[in-house]
């Protein structure tokens, strides 16, 4: 089968060359000392699989920094080892691989905290921070401090803001040295509390995780395991926040342009506080609008609660909107970029329904994945008149482009077709086959006329239908089909998982009865007895489809079924399920031919 390269024409570079992207661009970064290109980073919190609006971050910061001769980090932002597992590290690392990015160099929050814990000692010895016992006050008093509260009460100063730098810093110490458990002391950073700004309230800076030492009683329990860090084991036992890191990581790092979402705009004023407080270079922080989708949920939470009630699978279940999810669907990763591209960058957030984002992907995959004739629903035709042993090797395209070849199928004298292409009646609406009528079968030479059919006495379905050659007549409709032809091992049998819409509404997230309410009990129709004919052998063999630059071709494509992709002729667009084994075929509906008006 001839290699196709072609594409969805969207152009991939047109979000940075206009708009806020190429507005940002325009403005000259302070620029880290040495430093004379632009260098971005994208900071996952390695606690949760990415879903479908992290797409959009990942685009933007390898993008920008790719269009502009620039360098991107992936940098883990693991300051919670609470919430951390390693397979959440790999599956952000092989989902920005699978899109066809590679960070100039995987980086952690963790590599600095050595010199973050420097940095926060430099912050108090500049009056910048401030060591808070949570005996006095509670932690409640200090939302009311920060003007929290069901009173919504005037802010006011904590009794510590003022204590001695020295005695501030003997107890930061402190708290490293394990005088103070969770919840026990807080190092707060001395910002300016008139300001409008609640980033400008006193943030915390560095909490403890681990138990105090000698707190037996703590230390056996499972709470304990919160504080061992994947990296760096229990050597710490303070943490610092996402405000005081991510600003002076980015800093340590030369980042040129922090680019995130515009619920950190707020954020950029302490951002900025912070690097001048320290005297450290300071990153231009510039924010966009995030992506989200409606039809379904993307919170972690609730696809976890959709995991245990059993409505799906995991978190690769092909109905969720992770990453990983969308990849084993079959989703191309040309296709998701070319989708985010499409939509453009502002400050405004983006919500994008389900059906755009199919309609995006089905036109990505028309032209770019070959094609093949699978049945869902089998009835076999028996073509009477034809000997028993009847072969004709029939040529079919693999699609409308010649570049993509051909293939040879059997054609005998018994043939499968969908259970949908036959009425046990005619009607004027009705232009397939029907007793009395003819139909012609893709590529061969005569059409069809159904003579007769069987049914089974307890079901009432049609289980065979007898059919004749005939002479082909103007007009003939066609339908696709599969040969019985043991020596050709055809039919290929298969079980096909068509996907529907997870929910029954577009807004499951603010449904007054919650979420799992309106939980579609049909999202996920199987066909355990489908049918694909043989050409499935030679698009695996040629995957992926498309020929995309996130994927790797030979060895590595046979590793990933998610790359066999081919569009079922008069069906829908299939991938092959990571469920397939040497003697079973799983496959999943990626999108629909077109648009499905009940959705």
């Amino acid at each position: 089968m001839a290699n196709s390269n072609e594409s969805a024409s969207h152009d991939a570079e047109f979000m940075f060359r206009n708009g806020f992207l190429s507005e940002v661009n325009n403005e000259k970064p302070l620029g880290a000392p040495g430093v004379d290109q632009i260098i971005t980073r994208f900071p996952p919190e390695p606690n949760g699989f990415l879903h479908l609006g992290h797409s959009k971050a990942i685009a933007i910061n390898f993008g920008f920094a790719k269009h502009h001769g620039g360098i991107c980090y992936l940098r883990y932002d693991d300051t919670n080892p609470a919430k951390e597992e390693e397979k959440y590290f790999t599956a952000i690392s092989d989902i920005i691989q699978w899109l066809g990015f590679t960070p100039v160099k995987v980086t952690y929050s963790s590599d600095y905290f050595n010199r973050l814990y420097k940095l926060a000692e430099d912050l108090i010895r500049r009056d910048g921070a401030y060591l808070v016992n949570l005996f006095s006050p509670s932690e409640s008093e200090i939302a009311l401090q920060r003007g929290g509260g069901k009173g919504a009460t005037p802010r006011f100063a904590c009794s510590h803001r003022n204590r001695p730098i020295e005695e501030s810093l003997a107890e930061f110490r402190a708290m490293q040295d394990g005088k103070y458990g969770p919840q026990e002391a807080l190092l707060r950073m001395k910002q300016d509390l008139e300001s409008e700004n609640p980033q400008m309230w006193d943030l915390t800076a560095y909490r403890v995780i681990q138990p105090k030492r000698g707190d037996t009683s703590k230390e056996e329990t499972p709470d304990s395991k919160a504080g061992i860090h994947y990296r760096t084991g229990d050597k710490w036992r303070i943490y610092p926040t996402y405000d005081f890191t991510h600003c002076l990581v980015d800093s340590l790092e030369g980042i040129t342009h922090s680019l995130c979402t515009t619920e950190f705009e707020q954020s950029r004023t302490s951002y900025n506080w912070l690097c001048d407080k320290l005297e450290v270079y300071r990153p231009m922080q510039r924010e966009y609008g995030r992506l989200n989708l409606s039809g379904t949920v993307l919170s972690k939470r609730k696809i976890m609660n959709l995991i245990e009630n059993g409505h799906v699978r995991d978190w690769d279940d092909p109905r969720l909107y992770t990453l990983i999810a969308l990849r084993r669907r079959g989703i191309p990763p040309g296709a998701l970029l070319s989708f985010v591209g499409g939509l453009g960058v502002s400050k405004a957030t983006t919500t994008i329904g389900i059906k755009r984002f199919e309609q995006s992907i089905r036109q990505h995959l028309e032209l770019t994945v070959p094609r093949l004739m699978v049945v869902l629903d089998p009835i076999p035709v028996i073509i009477d008149g034809l000997p028993n042993d009847y072969l004709e090797m029939v040529e079919i395209p693999f699609s409308k482009d010649p570049k993509f070849g051909s293939r040879h199928v059997p054609f005998t004298g018994t043939v499968y077709i969908d259970r949908a292409d036959f009425r046990e009646t005619a009607s004027e609406d009705f232009f397939r086959l029907t007793p009395g009528t003819s139909v012609g079968l893709l590529k061969v030479p005569f059409p069809i006329t159904a003579t007769s059919f069987e049914k089974d006495s307890d079901s009432g379905l049609v289980t065979l239908i007898h059919a004749k050659y005939d002479k082909p007549e103007e007009g003939t409709n066609y339908i696709h089909w599969i040969s019985d032809c043991p020596s050709f091992n055809s039919p290929i049998k298969a079980s096909v998982r068509i996907h529907n819409p997870l929910f029954t509404c577009d807004n499951p997230d603010t449904h007054p009865s919650g979420f799992l309410s309106v939980v579609n009990p049909r999202s996920e129709e199987v066909f355990p007895g489908a049918m694909v004919e043989i050409g499935l052998h030679e698009v695996r063999r040629t995957a992926p489809w498309p020929k995309s630059e996130g994927e790797k071709e030979s060895e590595d494509s046979q590793k990933s079924p998610d790359c066999v992709r081919f569009q079922g002729m008069r069906v829908a667009y299939f991938c092959l399920d990571r469920d397939s084994s040497a003697g079973s075929i799983v496959l999943n509906r990626i999108v629909s031919l077109k648009e499905d008006s009940k959705k």
